[in-house]
């Protein structure tokens, strides 16, 4: 992920995109907001069993570059705050066998 993050990185400063992490926060919700509406088209809103597409996957590799995009403009390293995550929940199932915190 950190090669990924990078890359994105290296494509905004190559094109001058780069944007204030707010922007980026919002393009990650609008891209979500667009696998959201692919999904809902993919399953006809849940009535039928959901078929994954090439348009799905395109949305999803979208909110994954504006995610990468966000970490970038926040200055933090998305590898790093996932391998961080995944021992949180890692422990959390241990503890109480659930990811949740609970709150």
């Amino acid at each position: 992920m950190e090669k990924r993050q990078r890359e994105a990185a290296e494509f905004l400063r190559k094109h001058g995109l780069e944007a204030k992490a707010e922007t980026r926060l919002l393009d990650l919700l609008s891209e979500l907001g667009e696998l959201s509406k692919e999904l809902l088209k993919a399953s006809d809103y849940g009535t039928r069993e959901l078929m994954v597409g090439k348009a799905m996957e395109e949305e999803l590799g979208d909110c994954v570059f504006s995610l990468l995009c966000l970490s970038e403009a926040l200055g933090i390293n998305a590898d790093r705050a996932f391998e961080r995550v995944l021992e949180k929940y890692k422990s959390r199932m241990e503890q109480t066998g659930q990811i949740g915190s609970g709150k």
